[in-house]
C-alpha cells in the first residue's frame, strides 16, 4: 500500500486515468471536472515552484485559504517535498496568523487574497522567518516588503510546470523518499489558556483512516463528494483525503442553504461531510416552507413524519438498531416491533412517495448519505433525517486523532451512538482514579490507535498532560460504550466548547473577560453542540446591592434583586461591553444569554482545590437551568 498520501493519489491515477477527481464551477457556475492525471500534473508542477522557492522535507508552510481546488494542489504539492503544511482559515485574527506563522517558522506561506494580506502586513514584524508569499488570488502589489518576496500561485504553478519538465527527478524524488512517520501538517487548535497547540499529525495518521474507513462506508470510483465546511479542519480534511484515495470527485460549494442546494441540483452529489447545524438548517427550511403552504399540505407532512418516526423506531427495534448499553432480550425486541413494524409500512411507503422523495429530490436524487462531525447531532434532526429516508452517519474525534474515533457503520446505523470504535483502535472508558469501567458505564474516554498524534510541536509538557508514554490519548471527552463496542458521547471533561457549526470556543478567555465587570465575581461559559453561547453568572452581591441602592431598587433578598430587569440589564450591558469585537473576540464567542444564580461557586462541590471549575459538575447541576436557557 502507498505510504503517503501524494503516493495514494499517484498509485490512484495509475490505475483510473479517466477518473474525475475534482469538481469546480467557471464563470458560468458550471461544475468543470479536473481529472486524476491532470491533478498529478498540477500538484507536481507546484511542487516543483515551491522548490525552486527553498521548501525541502520538514519545512512548514503556511497555508491561509478557504476550500477550493487551489488548497488541494498546494497541500499535495507541499506534501509531495516532505514539508509540512499550516492551514488556517481566513476567518482568522490576524493575531492568530501571526502567532502560528512564527510559532512555526514558516518560511513560505500560501495566502487567499489580500485581505490576508493584509493581516500579515500588519506583524510582518513578529515573521522575521517569512521570505515568500504565494498569493491565490491576483492582484499582488510588491511595494513596502522589503525582504518578503511576493508571487502569484499562478505564476509559481507555471514556472513549476517549466522546471518539472526539465528536471522532474527532484519531485519525483522527493515523493519517493516520503515516509509514513513523515510529518504532514501542522493543525493549530486553541489551548487551554486561548493559545493554540500545533497538533503533529502524520501521513501514517491520515492514511490509516483511509484505508479503514471504506471497512464503514461503501465510498469510491464514480462518487461525488460535495465539500462544505472548512478543509483546514481536520473533519473535513480526511473526508476528502478517504475520497480522493478511493477514485471519488470534489465539488467545492458553500455551507449557505441556498447555494448548496442549486449545487446539489446541478451535480448531484453522493456523500457529504457537515456539521449538525447544516442538517439543522435544512430541516427548519423544509418546516418553514411547509407551515407556509398551511391547509392540508402541512397536516399530511406532519402525519407522515410522525408515522414515519414510529414506523423507524420500530424498524430499529427489530433489526436490533438500538444502543445496548444493558443487555436486551432480542426475542422480545422482535416480538414487540414486528407487527407495528408491518401495520405502518403501507403508511412509510406512501410518505415516501408523497412527501419524503421531493426532499431527497432537493438533494440531487443520487444522495447516499452525510456524515455529521464537530458536535453532537441533535437527536431531533437525527430522527427526522432518518424516518426521512436520508442517511446521516454520525462521526466522533478529536483534531488530536486526525480525527476519526468512530463513524457509524452504513450497514448497521445504531441511532444514539457515534458508530462502533474505528478500525485498529482501542477505546476506554475510566473513572477519575483510571480504573477501567464496562459497558453501559460512563466515564473518562480514552483512545490508542494509529492514527494518535505525535504529539504538540514544541510543547512537550502539553503533550505529556494528554498523551501517556504508551499511547493513550486522554480525549476529555464523557463517554459509554455499548455492548457490541459502540461509542456514545455523553458530555465533556475538557473545557473546549464546540458549537454546532463546528466553532472551537476556549471558555477562560471570555470567562475572565466577563469577571473584569465589578459585577460579576464568577461565571461559566455554555454552549456544547448549541448554536450560541450563554453563561451562568454568579455576581458579586456586596457590588449589586450598592449598585440598587444608588439607583433606588428596592429588593427582598438576593433571589428578588437577581430578578429585577436593571439588574439583567446591567449584567448583560457588562457582558457585551467587554465580549465583542473590539476586544478581539469573534461573533460566535459572543455571549447570548445568562443566567444569574443566587449561590455561589465553592471548593468541594462546583471548585477544584485549586479553584478551578468542574465544568462536568455544573453542567449536571443545573442541567434543567441549562435546558432553559438553550430552549
Amino acid at each position: 500500500m502507498p505510504d503517503t498520501l501524494p503516493k495514494r493519489i499517484l498509485h490512484f491515477a495509475e490505475k483510473h486515468p479517466e477518473a474525475v477527481i475534482q469538481y469546480t464551477k467557471d464563470e458560468t457556475g458550471t461544475f468543470q471536472p479536473t481529472t486524476f492525471p491532470v491533478f498529478v500534473r498540477e500538484f507536481k508542477a507546484f511542487a516543483a515552484g515551491l522548490h525552486n522557492l527553498g521548501v525541502k522535507k520538514g519545512d512548514h508552510v503556511g497555508l491561509i485559504s478557504e476550500n477550493r481546488k487551489e488548497w488541494l494542489i498546494s497541500d499535495i504539492g507541499i506534501l509531495a517535498l516532505g514539508a509540512a503544511d499550516v492551514p488556517r482559515g481566513c476567518d482568522s485574527t490576524a493575531e492568530e496568523i501571526s502567532y502560528i506563522l512564527s510559532f512555526s517558522e514558516c518560511r513560505v506561506i500560501i495566502i487567499e487574497n489580500e485581505a490576508q494580506l493584509a493581516k500579515i502586513n500588519a506583524h510582518k514584524k513578529e515573521l522575521g522567518h517569512l521570505k515568500h508569499i504565494i498569493l491565490i488570488d491576483a492582484g499582488v502589489n510588491p511595494e513596502g516588503w522589503l525582504g518578503v518576496k511576493l508571487h502569484s500561485f499562478a505564476e509559481v504553478l507555471e514556472n513549476g510546470k517549466e522546471l518539472y519538465d526539465k528536471r522532474p527527478e527532484q519531485v519525483d524524488t522527493s515523493i519517493q523518499e516520503g515516509d509514513r512517520d513523515d510529518i504532514a501538517t501542522l493543525i493549530f487548535t486553541s489551548g487551554t489558556t486561548g493559545v493554540p497547540k500545533g497538533v503533529m499529525l502524520t501521513h501514517g495518521n491520515f492514511l490509516h483512516q483511509v484505508e479503514n474507513v471504506p471497512k464503514l462506508i461503501n465510498t469510491g470510483l464514480g462518487d461525488i463528494w460535495l465539500c462544505v465546511l472548512p478543509v483546514w479542519h481536520s473533519f473535513e480534511r480526511i473526508m476528502q483525503y478517504v475520497a480522493t484515495g478511493w477514485g471519488s470527485a470534489l465539488a467545492y460549494s458553500k455551507p449557505v442553504g441556498k447555494i448548496m442546494l442549486a449545487d446539489m441540483q446541478q451535480i448531484k452529489p453522493t456523500w457529504m461531510a457537515s456539521v449538525p447545524r447544516i442538517w439543522e438548517a435544512v430541516q427548519a427550511g423544509i418546516y418553514r416552507n411547509i407551515n407556509k403552504e398551511g391547509g392540508a399540505k402541512k397536516l399530511l407532512f406532519y402525519f407522515f413524519v410522525a408515522a414515519a418516526g414510529a414506523w423507524t423506531g420500530f424498524r430499529n427495534r427489530l433489526y436490533g438498531l438500538l444502543p445496548e448499553f444493558k443487555k436486551r432480550i432480542r426475542v422480545l425486541d422482535i416480538l414487540i416491533a414486528v407487527l407495528p413494524f408491518l401495520l405502518l409500512y403501507p403508511i412509510k411507503a406512501l410518505g415516501d412517495l408523497l412527501v419524503f422523495s421531493k426532499i431527497k429530490a432537493k438533494l440531487g436524487g443520487n444522495f447516499v448519505a452525510g456524515i455529521s462531525g464537530g458536535g453532537a447531532l441533535p437527536k431531533s434532526v437525527d430522527r427526522f433525517f432518518s424516518a426521512a429516508g436520508i442517511l446521516l452517519l454520525e462521526g466522533y474525534g478529536l483534531t488530536e486523532t486526525a480525527p476519526v474515533l468512530g463513524v457509524r457503520d452504513q450497514k448497521h446505523p445504531v441511532p444514539g451512538t457515534i458508530g462502533p470504535v474505528f478500525p485498529g483502535t482501542v477505546i476506554e472508558i475510566r473513572d477519575e482514579e483510571g480504573n477501567i469501567l464496562p459497558p453501559g458505564h460512563k466515564g473518562i474516554v480514552f483512545a490508542r490507535g494509529p492514527q494518535v498524534m505525535k504529539g504538540y510541536f514544541k510543547q512537550p509538557e502539553l503533550t505529556r498532560a494528554i498523551l501517556s508514554p504508551d499511547g493513550w490519548l486522554n480525549t476529555g471527552d464523557l463517554g459509554m460504550l455499548t455492548w457490541h463496542n459502540e461509542l456514545a458521547i455523553m458530555g465533556r471533561v475538557k473545557d473546549t466548547i464546540v458549537l454546532r457549526g463546528g466553532e472551537n470556543v476556549e471558555p477562560l478567555p471570555i470567562e475572565q473577560k466577563m469577571q473584569e465587570s465589578p459585577y460579576i465575581s464568577q461565571s461559566m461559559l455554555l454552549g456544547q453542540d448549541q448554536k450560541y453561547l450563554a453563561a451562568l453568572i454568579v455576581p458579586d452581591f456586596e457590588a449589586l446591592q450598592d449598585y440598587a441602592s444608588q439607583n433606588n431598587l428596592s429588593f427582598m433578598d438576593r433571589e428578588d434583586l437577581l430578578g429585577s430587569p436593571e439588574i439583567e440589564e446591567l449584567i448583560n450591558g457588562e457582558i457585551q461591553e467587554r465580549i465583542n469585537g473590539k476586544s478581539g473576540f469573534k461573533s460566535f464567542e459572543r455571549v447570548n444569554r445568562f443566567r444569574l444564580l443566587t449561590k455561589p461557586f465553592e471548593v468541594g462541590d462546583e471548585l477544584s482545590q485549586k479553584q478551578e471549575i468542574k465544568r462536568h459538575v455544573i453542567n449536571e447541576k443545573y442541567e434543567k437551568l441549562i435546558q432553559e436557557i438553550f430552549s
